[in-house]
């Protein structure tokens, strides 16, 4: 079995009485676009900081490539770290910032500015190599550093909330370039950010911590839609609790027309709810009866509307008592359209294929 990029096994580190760090094992594949995502004070940028060797475990191994370096300095590591705040000379110009790596380790002048140059051309900067940083946009300063860190070939790319300072709409962005770029870099990127959408986004694989544990680790889909504790059902986008089960917001169709839905759980045809399905909601022949209804439903008065453009947000109270949110798209309403169902009766549906418990979390019905 080939030996993996990053592999760190029985991780600790430890602040005064603050355990920073609790144990943490992970294996890192050749190639892979790695997320650490979670809260500030999970200890996500620990963990990277101790893989670069700008901090020494209190116990625990990391080795890169098979090779134990947990006692090695950050220079004799075959990894390079790019920061949230880029770490760049304003006093050179772009290519000498990117061709900085290579003078420390004595490449000759004309092969570290072809390498330089090169790297430039592989984020899409070779016309700005006369520049200073000074001169650059936020998202094409982030470009240089990374250029900067690319140009010395590492084995495993550390990336610190590196896009973290830009706008939204240049995050959104560079998340398509930092995925390209690892792609044609082929090489291993371990990336860390407190960002869901953003680690769901780039990631082939993601590990969620919290308090210094690693919570889950898996494929992006996994991790959202089969989390395997509260922490990262609630963590990880959002989570509605419908009696024993949970129901992502955009997985809930909203039923804005069901006007004759009376107080007690009935159509306006007197046709019933239907038998008790799990987590207390109905199951029947009549949720079959709307757009994007499901073989699931439940009642409810809408006690919150938010317009957010492309799509709107309905706060339900259920007749369970559970409170719900659901997720609907815009496709032909107005923000006139959508407040006029404050509160109305509506019906919630969805489909039994989009229910997940989390174990632990609540009790599990009896067979």
């Amino acid at each position: 079995m080939p030996a993996s990029a990053v592999r760190i096994r029985s991780l600790r580190k430890t602040f005064g009485s603050v355990e920073a760090v609790a144990g943490v094992d992970l294996d890192i594949g050749d190639g892979e676009f790695f997320s650490m995502l979670g809260p500030s004070g999970s200890g996500k940028t620990t963990v990277l900081r101790i893989i670069a060797g700008f901090e020494r475990p209190t116990a625990g191994t990391v080795e890169l490539g098979g090779r134990d370096v947990t006692a090695l300095a950050p220079f004799d590591r075959d990894v390079n770290t790019v920061f949230q705040d880029y770490a760049l000379f304003p006093h050179l110009d772009v290519v000498r910032n990117v061709e900085y790596g290579l003078k420390v380790r004595r490449v000759p002048r004309a092969e570290r500015r072809e390498r330089a140059l090169e790297a430039l051309r592989g984020v899409r900067l070779d016309g700005m190599a006369a520049r200073r940083p000074q001169e650059l946009s936020g998202g094409q300063r982030q470009r240089v550093a990374l250029a900067r860190a690319l140009v010395n070939e590492p084995r495993v790319l550390l990336l610190d909330e590196p896009l973290g300072a830009l706008d939204l709409k240049l995050r959104e962005e560079m998340q398509v370039e930092l995925k390209a770029l690892q792609r044609r870099a082929g090489i291993t990127f371990v990336f860390v950010t407190h960002d869901q959408e953003e680690a769901l986004t780039l990631s082939d694989r993601v590990a969620v911590l919290d308090r210094g544990r690693i919570e889950q680790v898996g494929t992006p889909a996994e991790v959202y839609e089969r989390p395997a504790t509260a922490f990262v059902a609630g963590f990880v986008g959002t989570s509605n609790r419908i009696g024993d089960v949970c129901v992502r917001p955009e997985k809930l169709h909203v039923d804005t027309d069901a006007g004759g839905i009376d107080a007690g759980g009935t159509d306006e045809g007197g046709t019933g709810a239907g038998g008790a399905g799990p987590g207390g909601a109905a199951a029947g022949p009549e949720a079959a009866g709307g757009a994007g209804s499901g073989d699931r439903h439940a009642l409810g008065t809408v006690a919150e509307v938010v317009y957010a453009g492309a799509a709107t947000r309905f706060v339900v109270d259920l007749d369970s008592g559970d409170r719900v949110v659901a997720l609907q798209q815009n496709l032909r309403t107005s923000s006139m359209d959508v407040m006029r169902h404050r509160g109305a009766r509506v019906r919630i549906s969805w489909h039994a294929a989009h229910e997940f418990r989390v174990p632990g979390a609540f009790p599990l019905p009896p067979k």
